[in-house]
């Protein structure tokens, strides 16, 4: 077990937590002046398919989206990652955002805060947020994601690598998962065998994502600065 008997997943964020293909094929359609459903969904990595010929190229798109059109504040948000983040959080499973955002030099300022901001808007739990290139080298009992490389690379290493379906890793073996239930379900089974036990819940805590915009709701006066 990590981090003094923590269970400890480290989660992904674009293609697992965030929908980065639709999101990015919008920005892409706009600069090639096409419709976006004129855009397969159906990709491999690097996205040749949208007629992307070269690294270079694909390195350009991608700097545009994040530092020209905030691709990282504004990104689609994949059903049911928060709600299932939370759940996880609430049995105990301690959250670690590992992610190679810091893709595009000369950038890293808007690209980390961009994603904090992301990460608040969408209501993602989270006790880590990590920037990393070599994903092998965190401490986790288990993590989610999608890109080829990552994953190889984390099972290289002895370590526990879930994949999020997406095209452009459909030839990488199990364990796989289609959306955030079947994350869920993984990860429980992964807290037992290694705990021997899954608290559902925390008690005492609201259940959800919106917790904190209910909080609010039922109680406004805690939005008000503390005058001291």
């Amino acid at each position: 077990m990590s981090d003094g008997g923590r269970f400890v997943l480290g989660v992904d964020l674009d293609g697992v937590c965030g929908d980065y293909i639709g999101t990015f094929r919008r920005i892409v359609a706009e600069r090639l002046g096409v419709s976006s459903e004129s855009l397969t969904r159906d990709v491999s990595w690097g996205c040749k398919e949208w007629g992307i010929r070269t690294p270079e190229e694909f390195d350009e798109l991608h700097r545009h989206a994040v530092l020209e059109r905030h691709m990282l504040r504004h990104m689609d948000l994949i059903p049911g990652a928060a709600e299932a983040l939370w759940r996880l959080s609430d049995a105990g499973v301690w959250i670690r955002i590992v992610t190679h955002r810091l893709y595009v030099n000369w950038g890293h300022a808007v690209t980390a805060g961009d994603t904090a901001e992301w990460l608040d808007t969408a209501r993602i739990p989270y006790r880590d947020l990590c920037f990393i290139a070599a994903k092998s080298s965190v401490n986790a009992d288990a993590f989610v994601d999608d890109a080829p490389h990552q994953i190889e690379d984390l099972r290289a290493a002895g370590q526990t690598a879930i994949v999020f379906d997406q095209p452009y890793n459909r030839h990488l073996p199990g364990p796989r998962a289609a959306d955030w239930g079947e994350v869920e379900e993984l990860v429980r089974d992964l807290v037992v065998e290694r705990t021997g036990s899954y608290p559902m819940q925390l008690p005492g805590i609201d259940p959800g994502a919106d917790r904190l915009a209910r909080r609010l709701y039922r109680h406004p006066e805690r939005a008000a600065p503390d005058d001291g």
